[in-house]
């Protein structure tokens, strides 16, 4: 196996733009019914301002600190590398994380951020070398202690 790390590279999703979308805008006319005046306005605001800054960032991969590429390394270590080039640690949250549409991951940073891969963001391969990853720590290939043939 190389030593050097599989590079898997996230594109925008659209699709996971608009759901986030759709969701606050949900969630802003939920407010306006509830709220009366122009506290409710605010507040409705608020969330859709909340939710376009929200698709910016996890969906679109507009901002400096949105993630760019997933590297996983032949010990089993993944790191998350960002926009502006830090890394952070990423962590599987095992199971209950992984479907065949989504892997969500634990981003260990002074932040505590999380981070979902949407099937929309990966190729077909590089989302199932993730899944891979997300569910055993490790990629497929030769076992440890295993011999060549």
């Amino acid at each position: 196996m190389s030593s050097l790390p599989v590079r898997l590279e996230l594109t925008p999703s659209n699709g996971y733009a608009a759901l986030l979308l759709l969701a606050h805008a949900l969630a802003a006319a939920c407010l306006l019914a509830v709220l009366k005046g122009w506290p409710g306005s605010v507040a409705a605001l608020l969330v859709a301002a909340l939710g376009l800054a929200a698709a910016w960032d996890r969906a679109l991969l507009g901002w400096a600190g949105s993630p760019r590429a997933i590297e996983i390394h032949a010990t089993g270590e993944a790191r998350c590398v960002l926009r502006d080039g830090k890394t952070a640690a990423l962590q599987s949250l095992g199971g209950a994380g992984v479907n065949r549409y989504w892997v969500a991951l634990r981003m260990r940073s002074p932040m505590r951020r999380s981070l979902l891969v949407t099937g929309g963001m990966l190729g077909a391969d590089s989302a199932r070398l993730l899944r891979l990853w997300a569910l055993w720590g490790r990629l497929p290939g030769v076992v440890p202690g295993q011999r060549l043939a």
